[in-house]
């Protein structure tokens, strides 16, 4: 067995743990100043270090969050009192990870479609970024639903890159998060959610394993099966859960670890409702955990509001959403502990 198998399945077992789950942390510059645009806060390298400190630096934290995917600035930067914050992660036993991916573009001669880069000089970025620290990575690929979308050609080019990513990846012994979202965006029913995303993950494990991809050494992150986000409708959590299941019990082999849900535009609330409900049904063949971004930070950013007197209370927020989560990978989420 080789050196780069055994740290992989090591990343592994340290990711995907029963009652845990990962702290998305990877907003680009960009969308951090829309986060932090909407608390009357500017967006300046320093604000960003602080909130990412306050995020990391949460005692208790390791105790419901197994790993926190990480920008590429954040991965250098440090805490006040000079500790790396990948470290600050580190010592509650939190794995981190980074963002690897680009951004997408539009897809070329397929309108409405996306595509996402970052291919180029990979493998030399990551033996970078795991000399700061990391040990997994992560490349979000888009589908955007609608009459005629996603085309067959997004859907093999997205699976495409993601496969390369995860090979190139693994053979630097580092653990790939393969995230295929499906979007909210649009007014389509829950089924048709439902066909695009078969369809996407069809594509994508077809891609892996021509890429040889190891899957016990991956972790998959998609959304659920949600209708669309202007659709007018909104889904009990028990459907969300039973539509969710039967897709990924169609196309996911059970060689696969760990199955980590976005949250996707969901509110705090409901993902942790909509992830429990999956936990309901009776034994997986995989662990189904989080790994969210907004329905973690929300309450967070609300508590904190940029304020340095406030960093207690965000903090608490981080917990307690954290805990909730938590409990909806054991079955044991309920409202009322919302409250409580």
């Amino acid at each position: 067995m080789s050196s780069t198998h055994d740290e992989l399945a090591a990343t592994i077992d340290a990711m995907v743990q029963p009652g845990k789950g990962l702290l998305a942390a990877d907003e680009s510059t960009s969308t951090i100043a829309r986060r932090f645009e909407a608390i009357g806060l500017a967006s300046t390298e320093d604000s960003r270090r602080a909130y990412r400190q306050l995020l990391l630096g949460t005692r208790g934290l390791g105790e419901f969050i197994s790993g926190v995917i990480l920008y590429e600035e954040t991965l250098g930067q440090k805490a006040d009192d000079g500790t790396p914050l990948p470290q600050l992660a580190a010592e509650q036993g939190i794995v981190p990870g980074i963002k690897v991916d680009s951004g997408k573009i539009p897809l070329a001669l397929a309108p409405g479609d996306e595509i996402t880069q970052g291919l180029d000089g990979l493998a030399e970025r990551l033996v970078g970024y795991k000399r700061q620290g990391a040990r997994f990575a992560k490349w979000r690929a888009v589908f955007n639903i609608g009459p005629r979308l996603p085309s067959a050609a997004a859907i093999d080019a997205n699976a495409h890159a993601l496969a390369r990513y995860a090979a190139i990846c693994q053979a630097q012994g580092i653990v790939p998060i393969v995230e295929p979202e499906v979007l909210m965006d649009g007014d389509h029913s829950q089924a048709r959610c439902a066909e695009v995303s078969e369809a996407v993950l069809v594509g994508v494990f077809e891609a892996l394993r021509r890429q040889a991809v190891v899957l016990e050494h991956m972790v998959l992150k998609p959304g659920m099966v949600l209708p669309g986000e202007s659709s007018g409708v909104k889904a009990l959590p028990a459907v969300v859960g039973a539509q969710t299941l039967s897709v990924l019990k169609r196309t996911v082999p059970a060689a696969v670890p760990g199955i980590l849900f976005l949250s996707g535009g969901q509110s705090p609330e409901e993902a942790s409702a909509n992830l429990d409900a999956m936990h309901r049904s009776g034994p997986l063949p995989w662990h189904l955990g989080f790994s969210y971004g907004r329905a973690l930070q929300d309450p967070v950013l609300k508590a904190w509001k940029g304020q340095p007197a406030n960093i207690a209370a965000a903090q608490t927020a981080l917990l307690k959403r954290s805990r909730l989560n938590s409990a909806a990978t054991l079955g044991r989420y309920a409202a009322t502990l919302e409250t409580s």
